[in-house]
């Protein structure tokens, strides 16, 4: 593999595609607020912790979607519509929109908040939720056959994974107040 594409395979996504779409950062259309999925860089609690400033790491519930599957852009995975298969995340519940916001920002113009119906792996209630997930909003010419790896990913940033690992839960679920 040539030098440049290997650069290429690690560039920031904003490098190369800027979507055609309006942002949903735009003020005009509120981000919602509730049980978000995901299941790329955001499934890191450090992570997450981070860019919504939270005073400690939160609690995700490991989940999936049906219906989707996930090519990877460059280094970041991308979620598309795939009747029939299967995304396994993480659920974290975003309780303010000014959340919503900065992870909108944090996804950039390349993905858009969409509606899904989130399906919990544990037998409790509930065993699954309307809630939001970030979809590719780009290019899917852009799009390549690939897995994501978080731990590899977080390495390659010179980042650490989670003591616990980034997808563990520790209680059920948490409610707003408990995660601010």
């Amino acid at each position: 593999m040539s030098p440049l594409v290997q650069r290429l395979k690690v560039a920031p996504p904003s490098d190369f595609f800027y979507s055609p779409t309006t942002p949903s950062t735009d003020g005009l259309t509120p981000i919602p607020t509730g049980p978000y999925f995901f299941y790329g860089t955001l499934s890191d609690p450090s992570l997450l912790s981070e860019i919504l400033d939270l005073s400690k790491n939160p609690e995700l519930k490991p989940a999936y979607l049906v219906g989707y599957r996930c090519m990877m852009w460059g280094q970041y995975p991308a979620l598309m519509d795939a009747p029939g298969m299967i995304v396994k995340g993480v659920v974290y519940h975003v309780c303010t929109q000014e959340d919503g916001e900065k992870l909108a920002t944090y996804e950039t113009n390349s993905y858009r908040v969409e509606a899904c119906r989130i399906r919990y792996f544990d037998d409790k209630e509930p065993s699954d939720n309307l809630g939001y997930t970030f979809k590719f909003a780009g290019n899917v010419n852009d799009l390549e056959e690939g897995d994501f790896d978080l731990t590899a990913w977080l390495s390659r940033i010179g980042r650490e994974t989670a003591v616990d690992g980034p997808m563990v839960a520790k209680k059920e679920s948490a409610s707003c107040r408990e995660q601010t």
